[in-house]
């Protein structure tokens, strides 16, 4: 009887100092932020890379899967938010790599866009080029399956590097994305005063729309709808909700108008501005089309609107401000481009 309360004691004093040990070693390694089980499990690595620009050393995270260091691998490039930077949690987008077996690279390119350096500068679209050049030199990327996506602020980036940089990517997918920035600013304004958004454009920028030509030059440097014309030869996926605008910051005519250049460079039937104001006011169109009705259970949602023309497609899909992953990668995956056309400067570029 004896003996085995002595046991009992005992193990009680090793559950109490394991616990107590357990406790002092979470305080002292406490976890992160919105660090999720998942990132937990497979870490992002941070690195830095020197800017082929101004020579500054500029970070990025990546995830390399096993199966890259014997063979190669697709690359996903995911570009970050408006608001947000390199450090954002884009964990579903990452699982969607990670799972795919994909090298998973998320640049900062300048970080939050309030700043001249950073909302799609020169500086910024060279550091997405030049983390890529990177990864390219330091792991076994397959460059006929380099793949770009990013929402809203991302969704900018992605459509503006698709404009500028064409031939660098084997497809890209954009959602909620803002193709112009100077009627984003318009569109941000109240009883003429510029509110968050607007605020963060002129911090950019450095003056609204129409104070110079030089400064409707940068708003035209940095807006997709005016590159975007570039990318017919570029598997290019836009997408945006219905409601975005309303109950969203970036109103889903943005997406369509980037698509109707595209459409009108292809020789296509682009979307009618009556059919746009059907979405706006209705969130349906009332003459829909065949391609308009199609059920895509990788959305998980109703499509409103599905136009093609060529290598691009929208979708206006049930929502508001959301990139959805899954679909998303679905349709990179299926993307594949001869990597000997990579890097190769085509003639809007000259």
């Amino acid at each position: 009887m004896w003996k085995r309360m002595i046991f009992c004691v005992f193990t009680l004093v090793l559950c109490v100092n394991g616990n107590e040990a357990l406790m002092a070693a979470e305080k002292a390694n406490p976890p992160k932020k919105n660090q999720t089980k998942k990132t937990q499990r497979h870490p992002l690595m941070p690195i830095k890379v020197k800017s082929s620009l101004d020579q500054t050393l500029q970070p990025s995270l990546i995830w390399v899967p096993e199966v890259a260091k014997t063979t190669s691998a697709p690359l996903f490039v995911f570009l970050h938010s408006w608001s947000g930077n390199y450090k954002q949690g884009n964990t579903k987008w990452q699982e969607q790599a990670k799972k795919r077996g994909w090298i998973y690279l998320h640049p900062n390119f300048r970080g939050v866009n309030q700043h001249p350096q950073a909302c799609g500068s020169r500086l910024a679209r060279q550091d997405i080029l030049d983390a890529i050049e990177y990864m390219i030199q330091h792991y076994k990327v397959d460059q006929s399956r380099i793949y770009l996506a990013g929402s809203s602020g991302g969704g900018h980036m992605t459509m503006l590097m698709a404009g500028h940089h064409p031939d660098r990517f084997s497809a890209a997918s954009a959602w909620v994305g803002i193709s112009d920035l100077a009627d984003w600013y318009r569109f941000h304004l109240k009883d003429g005063k510029p509110q968050n958004y607007a605020k963060m454009i002129l911090k950019s920028l450095k003056d609204k729309p129409g104070a110079s030509p030089k400064i409707d030059a940068e708003y035209r440097d940095r807006s997709p709808l005016y590159w975007i014309g570039n990318a017919t030869r570029l598997p290019l996926d836009l997408n945006a909700g219905v409601t975005d605008g309303k109950t969203g910051s970036v109103p889903f005519a943005h997406t369509i108008r980037a698509f109707n250049v595209l459409a009108e460079q292809n020789l296509t039937t682009p979307v009618s501005k009556e059919e746009i104001q059907q979405l706006w006011d209705d969130g349906a169109l009332k003459t829909p089309q065949p391609s308009d009705q199609v059920m895509d259970e990788s959305y998980g949602r109703d499509i409103h609107l599905r136009r093609n023309s060529r290598l691009a497609r929208v979708t206006i899909f049930q929502g508001g401000h959301a990139g959805l992953p899954q679909p998303a990668c679905e349709w990179l995956s299926k993307q594949v481009r001869d990597s000997s056309t990579f890097g190769k400067t085509t003639a809007a570029q000259k």
